[in-house]
């Protein structure tokens, strides 16, 4: 099926975006985000930023899905690293479909992470 928008001005179409694909919270356990349009952008620069974490040997690892369609969901490139601790890490993709989610799990005993995964997708 082919996608129809509407043309997007010049000045739109060209900007950069950056959708938040999981707000900055604290999380105690695993979860999904929300699928997130990234339009037709063709490089986009994801950053997992984990601002803390609690309990004993707290583990989070978080990776990423795309989907054409918001509904068929795939894994999007490797994992980030597990993280145990305060810690950034950024990656970058070149080929990706126009929805992207963030899937996350929470291990250990009383684990809390607080983190965010926000990105910068440019046409």
């Amino acid at each position: 099926m082919t996608d129809i928008r509407d043309p997007l001005p010049l000045e739109e179409a060209l900007a950069p975006t950056t959708p938040v694909l999981l707000p900055s919270g604290a999380r105690t356990t695993s979860g999904t985000g929300a699928g997130q349009d990234l339009r037709n952008d063709r490089e986009l620069v994801v950053t997992l930023d984990v601002t803390a974490a609690s309990g004993a040997s707290p583990t989070l690892d978080v990776r990423l899905e795309h989907s054409p369609d918001n509904g068929k969901w795939s894994n999007l490139g490797a994992a980030f690293g597990q993280k145990t601790g305060i810690s950034r890490e950024t990656r970058a993709f070149v080929q990706f479909h126009r929805y992207a989610r963030v899937i996350y799990t929470i291990g250990g005993t009383s684990p809390s992470f607080t983190f965010s995964v926000e990105a910068t997708a440019r046409p």
